[in-house]
C-alpha cells in the first residue's frame, strides 16, 4: 500500500470537495479544530502528508478539542522549525541554467517548479505555491524571490539565472567574457520587478561567476 493509500477513501463535503478537520492552523484556510473543504489534491498531497489535517469525524473533533494545549505546542515547535528553515534558504544561492540569446532574454522562462527542483537537489522541499513569483522569470540575471513558509514567515532565496553551458563552447576568461558583453542592464521587465529583485551587474559578469 502506498504512503497514502489509507487516505482513498476521504469523506466528501456537501459541495464535493474533501472534508477534513484541521489539526493545525493553516495559512488562508482555517484555524485549528475547523472543519474544512479541500480539493482532493490539496488534501492527498499537502494536507495529510504534513499532519496539518485529519479525516473530519466527531472522535477526531474530540481528540483535537481534548488535546488542544499538546497541539499547540507542537505548533509552536513547527514554528521555530518554519524559522530555522527561513534563515537556512536566505543563506542559500541555487544557480539555474536556460537558453538565452546575446540580449540576456531567455528563449523560454525560468518558474517555480524550476526552483523548486533546484532547491530540491540542495536539500529543500518545498512546494510550488510557496515559491511567490507574480510571473516567470524571462532574463538572465540574480534575481531575490519570496518563499511562503507561514504567513508570518518568508524567505529571501538568491537565485541565479545564467546561460546554458555547451560542451563545444570555447573556454572564455572571465574577462575576456565581460569585454565581450554590452555594459550595465535590467535583468527584469517593470511588470516582473514584484515577483523578484534584479541585480544591477552585467550579464556576461554574472554568468562568469558560475
Amino acid at each position: 500500500m502506498s504512503k497514502l493509500g489509507r487516505f482513498k477513501a476521504l469523506p466528501k463535503g456537501p459541495t464535493g470537495g474533501v472534508q477534513l478537520l484541521l489539526i493545525q492552523s493553516v495559512d488562508h484556510l482555517g484555524k485549528q479544530g475547523d472543519v474544512v473543504q479541500v480539493k482532493r489534491g490539496y488534501a492527498l498531497n499537502y494536507l495529510l502528508p504534513q499532519g496539518l489535517a485529519t479525516i473530519a469525524t466527531s472522535h477526531h473533533q474530540r481528540m483535537v478539542e481534548k488535546h488542544k494545549s499538546r497541539l499547540q505546542e507542537i505548533e509552536k515547535a513547527r514554528l521555530t522549525t518554519l524559522r530555522q528553515l527561513s534563515e537556512a534558504i536566505a543563506k542559500q544561492s541555487i544557480t539555474i541554467e536556460a537558453n538565452a540569446n546575446d540580449e540576456g532574454h531567455l528563449y523560454g522562462s525560468v518558474n517555480a517548479s524550476d526552483i523548486t527542483a533546484s532547491l530540491k537537489q540542495a536539500g529543500f522541499h518545498i512546494t510550488t505555491d510557496q515559491v511567490r513569483l507574480e510571473g516567470p522569470l524571462k532574463e538572465l540575471g540574480l534575481y531575490t524571490v519570496r518563499i511562503h513558509l507561514h504567513h508570518d514567515i518568508n524567505a529571501e532565496l538568491k537565485v541565479w539565472v545564467v546561460p546554458t553551458v555547451t560542451g563545444d563552447e570555447p573556454t572564455e576568461k572571465p574577462a575576456e567574457k565581460a569585454a565581450a558583453k554590452p555594459a550595465e542592464k535590467s535583468v527584469a521587465k517593470p511588470a516582473e520587478k514584484s515577483a523578484a529583485k534584479p541585480v544591477e551587474k552585467p550579464v556576461a559578469e554574472k554568468a562568469a561567476k558560475k
